[in-house]
């Protein structure tokens, strides 16, 4: 099994993303995934969100599409939103600097925003299940292509009611193609899938990932009345006194609640649920992933796939109604080898769910008593310093990735008949820059925008105020996307 990316057979271009990224050791599922999938075999991967399986499918797609190829060569289906952005942010991390682009198409945002952008050059396409469809179905996403197929998050898609969705969408990409399907747990509808529309795959299973073992996470279990949920809540908040902490609760309407109650005592905390606008539900991850907040109360919307690493805690207000959902909730914490507690609150009438939960985990949640008033009292002080010191902000992973990458804006665009090639043509001949120097380029009707990569692009900039592109003089700025 390999040891360090470094073993591995990949592009020099992804090699250096992935230091630039810190990716040093291999996760299991990655070290177990990555050799398979370079070598294009239908993979059923078991494991957990938080194992680092974005990159096991990841670094091997980016390895294996071909630059050239304008139409899709990659399918990802992710069960939300978040998931999907995520995924698309992340391939594109990674493939950084071999040019690989990467689009996002989900709902709730305007279909022909995306439309264009599947006109436009795109070597994998990110999707939830209905919004991918719609856009197969009006023609505007081509599969021709498309030579790799991955499910994510499969067990959840079927949770959502959106297999039927996955199902058409598999009808329609080409038959001789390599699919992988990973999720947390294996029902047998997922099974079905599997055995349906996949060319005899490999069977991996990753056991040492967070959820599901006791190694990285401490479950616990308070018995509490209903009525006393939240000054069980503010007590536990307080002899724990996390660094970042999700409370997970069952509906819209209770984290409305609940995040009214904790403003009251001036909580540091957001909240993330369905009914959020889109824009809004995206503000509120990157806020709580760099530490702008410790307290987000959210649905089970956010316990799907999202990664967030230094998650210290994670509180069931409400015991989740499925089975499965616990082991997504808990894996929030304990992620990419750190430690982390579940406390989960149970009232005198959920005995038989939350038999049924740890039936289902294989092991017996340890029941603990809620906090004394001696605790609570002695935790006081460091918890107010908590609250009220200013947030460290941490920084973005890709931070390190993107120092020396500047976004250049030109005025012209397919409306003027520009291509990629005439950017590439023209900005590798400017002294000092060669084809290295250029990363993403994205052509919109009006407007073009262009990665420049190792710290070139002030000197691009200087050059191409008095230099011609396809014997059109454009304007030429650093953009402000």
């Amino acid at each position: 099994m390999m040891k360090q990316f470094n073993d591995l057979p990949l592009n020099e271009d992804l090699k250096r993303a992935l230091s630039s990224l810190n990716y040093e050791k291999p996760t299991e599922v990655q070290a177990k995934v990555i050799p398979l999938a370079l070598q294009k075999e239908d993979l059923v991967v078991k494991s957990q969100t938080g194992s680092g399986k974005t990159a096991a499918f990841g670094i091997p797609l980016c390895e294996l599409v071909e630059w050239e190829e304008n139409k899709p060569q990659v399918l990802i289906l992710t069960p939300t939103r978040e998931l999907a952005v995520q995924v698309k942010q992340d391939i594109t991390n990674i493939g950084r600097f071999k040019r690989i682009k990467a689009t996002a198409v989900y709902g709730k945002s305007p279909f022909d925003k995306q439309k264009l952008e599947l006109k436009q050059k795109s070597h994998v396409v990110v999707g939830t299940p209905g919004r991918v469809l719609d856009h197969i179905e009006k023609g505007t996403l081509i599969l021709d292509k498309v030579k790799y197929l991955v499910i994510d998050e499969a067990d959840e898609m079927l949770n959502m009611g959106f297999i039927d969705q996955v199902e058409s969408i598999i009808k329609e990409v080409p038959k001789d193609r390599v699919t992988m399907l990973f999720s947390a747990t294996l029902p047998d509808d997922i099974k079905n899938l599997s055995h349906k529309y996949m060319k005899t795959p490999t069977q991996i299973e990753v056991t040492s990932t967070a959820g599901i073992t006791t190694d990285k996470i401490e479950h616990f279990v308070i018995k509490v009345a209903n009525d006393d949920k939240f000054s069980l809540l503010r007590d536990m908040t307080i002899v724990e006194n996390p660094d970042s902490c999700i409370i997970f609760c069952r509906t819209q309407e209770q984290v409305e609640n609940l995040i009214e109650q904790l403003n009251e005592y001036d909580y540091p905390c957001d909240k993330l649920h369905g009914g959020m606008y889109q824009d809004d539900r995206f503000a509120v991850m990157d806020d709580f992933r760099r530490g702008k907040f410790i307290y987000l109360v959210a649905t089970d919307v956010a316990a799907r796939g999202i990664d967030i690493e230094n998650i210290s805690h994670v509180i069931n207000y409400d015991l989740p109604l499925e089975k499965e959902s616990y082991v997504h909730r808990t894996g929030r914490t304990g992620r990419a080898g750190k430690t982390g507690k579940a406390i989960t609150f149970v009232t005198p009438h959920e005995g038989r769910r939350l038999s049924e939960i740890e039936e289902f985990v294989g092991f017996h949640l340890q029941i603990i008593e809620a906090p004394t008033q001696q605790e609570v009292d002695n935790g006081k002080t460091a918890f107010e310093a908590k609250l009220n010191a200013r947030p460290k902000i941490k920084k973005d992973k890709s931070e390190e990735l993107n120092k020396d990458i500047m976004k250049l804006y030109f005025n012209g665009g397919k409306k003027k008949k520009l291509r990629a090639v005439d950017f590439v043509g023209t900005i590798a001949k400017l002294d000092g820059v060669t084809a290295d120097d250029i990363g993403i380029i994205d052509i919109q009707n009006s407007v073009t925008y262009v990665d420049i990569l190792n710290g070139k692009g002030p000197l691009v900039i200087n050059e191409m105020k008095t230099t011609k592109v396809k014997g059109k003089q454009l304007k030429v700025h650093k953009a402000k996307k």
